[in-house]
């Protein structure tokens, strides 16, 4: 658990800064600078209504220019472990989702804790589902083919909100795209974990995140699997998934049990088990061959999900 992939051999001079609650403010204080989508995809911001109760939620939309016909969507869940981060952050891979596959990607805006605790960031996930469906006539989406899907926190959000939706029974999303998702808030109670070289995201962060989701329930008996996704026992029913993750991920063993489990109640599930990579290893090295492969993957396993006409 200590080798690091050739390809991200730098990796090993990245600090084992842990996030708390002053470094997150700071974080979140700062604008991510959006990436201009070029020639061939145009991008827009939409407000759809929120849950109830609650602010609007507001999405960034990525379209292949001239989009006529109705085709996929992906609904993208950013990462940051719930309490910092942006659509922003993923507009790179947005971007070639949306060249590539001709598809549109509506990556969603949701509140953060502890300002806004859970359910406050699945419900507003939620509602961008069902804003998505509600405009799909405007935006040419295919209602019967739309995926959800995210990164870390984000993709822990996504696998909670493909439970809300099979609950609800109003949007069936087709497939689930879960990058390194944090799922597990009982994760936070494993010591052995301290001892790991991982990156990007420690134990000490994971705790910080979860308590500032969860509160005082964190780890606790009473935890929705609306807020933890892995806390759910029956997962029969739910679209089927992909799952990626490194083996130097502190998610690492949540992500193969829940991936498991998965396959166990007869839900299609892909896992993708990348050696030597540290958490958010794609967005830290972008251009090295094996983010990119693990980009590629993602998209084949979209492309196979949302345009099974094509094969």
């Amino acid at each position: 658990m200590s080798t690091f992939h050739p390809d991200l051999a730098r990796g090993r001079f990245i600090p084992n800064v842990s996030v708390g609650r002053l470094s997150s403010r700071i974080v979140r204080s700062r604008k991510i600078r959006p990436t201009d989508p070029g020639t061939g995809v145009t991008v827009q911001e939409l407000v759809v209504p929120g849950p109830k109760d609650a602010p609007s939620v507001s999405l960034r939309v990525f379209q292949p220019t001239g989009l006529k016909a109705a085709a996929p969507a992906l609904l993208w869940i950013h990462g940051g472990g719930t309490i910092m981060g942006a659509p922003e952050l993923d507009d790179r891979t947005n971007i070639a989702f949306a060249r590539e596959l001709g598809i549109t990607v509506a990556a969603v805006r949701y509140r953060l804790a502890p300002d806004h605790p859970a359910p406050a960031a699945v419900e507003d996930a939620y509602a961008a589902l069902r804003g998505l469906a509600e405009r799909a006539g405007d935006l040419h989406i295919d209602i019967d083919r739309i995926a959800i899907g995210g990164a870390s926190a984000g993709g822990g959000i996504a696998a909670a909100l493909a439970l809300l939706a099979h609950d609800r029974a109003e949007i069936r999303p087709v497939f689930q795209l879960l990058l390194y998702p944090m799922l597990d808030d009982r994760t936070t109670t494993r010591t052995d974990l301290d001892t790991l070289k991982v990156r990007l995201w420690t134990p000490k962060s994971n705790r910080y995140a979860w308590s500032s989701y969860l509160g005082d329930a964190v780890a606790g008996p009473e935890v929705s699997p609306y807020a933890a996704a892995a806390r759910r026992e029956d997962l029969t029913g739910l679209p089927p998934a992909w799952i990626g993750v490194g083996t130097l991920d502190l998610f690492h063993d949540e992500d193969v049990e829940y991936a498991r489990r998965l396959s166990d109640s007869g839900v299609p599930c892909d896992l993708d088990v990348v050696p030597g990579a540290f958490h958010a290893f794609d967005l830290v090295f972008p251009k090295a061959e094996v983010s990119r492969e693990f980009w590629r993957r993602q998209a084949r396993a979209l492309e196979g999900a949302l345009w099974a006409d094509r094969k």
